[in-house]
């Protein structure tokens, strides 16, 4: 397939809605080169990342890393949902370092959260290790530079495939998928 097709392809997919484009979270707390700056690409409704697969829920379970990005996929589609009605943007942040957050979720008033999506438990303290990151660079960052201060995440999240929410003792919130409509 030629650039020009895909890029048509692509736009076509915009117009009917097929695939969403989540913006680059780019503060300032690593130099502009390390920071991912592209739009990451989702499907507006994760069931059609399945049919194209053509994939049944027991290939998903026997492949928990696909599985993992159409979980990712449908918790960006249910937080976008959920969000609308309190003007929030959501944007997310990866660095070339693998320093990620899944999801940054903004308000207008200037807080925001810090998202991570792990499907299974075990990935959850993977999840909490790149949220501390993230928050101490920015506590680094401020202490470096006091006079142009960005605002410290107002909550760390990590969003799962569990049952029981809880909030750790760093303070990190873990929150099973089916607890966001509520």
């Amino acid at each position: 397939m030629s650039e020009t097709n895909f890029y048509a392809y692509l736009n076509a997919f915009k117009k009917i809605y097929v695939i969403d484009e989540v913006e680059a979270w780019c503060p300032s707390i690593r130099s502009a080169t390390a920071i991912r700056k592209l739009n990451k690409k989702e499907f507006v409704d994760p069931s059609i990342a399945v049919a194209a697969l053509g994939v049944t829920p027991e290939n998903l379970l026997n492949d928990l890393n696909t599985f993992g990005f159409i979980f990712e996929n449908l918790c960006f589609r249910d937080i976008k949902v959920y969000s609308n009605s309190l003007d929030a943007h959501i944007s997310y942040y990866r660095d070339r370092y693998d320093l990620e957050a899944d999801c940054i979720l903004s308000l207008g008033d200037s807080r925001y959260a810090l998202i991570e999506f792990k499907l299974g438990d075990k990935y959850i303290e993977e999840g909490a290790k790149h949220l501390l990151n993230i928050k101490d660079l920015i506590i680094k960052k401020n202490e470096a530079n006091p006079k142009q201060k960005m605002r410290v995440p107002d909550v760390l999240m990590i969003i799962t495939g569990g049952e029981f929410a809880y909030k750790r003792e760093d303070g990190i919130l873990v929150v099973p998928i089916g607890c966001l409509k509520d």
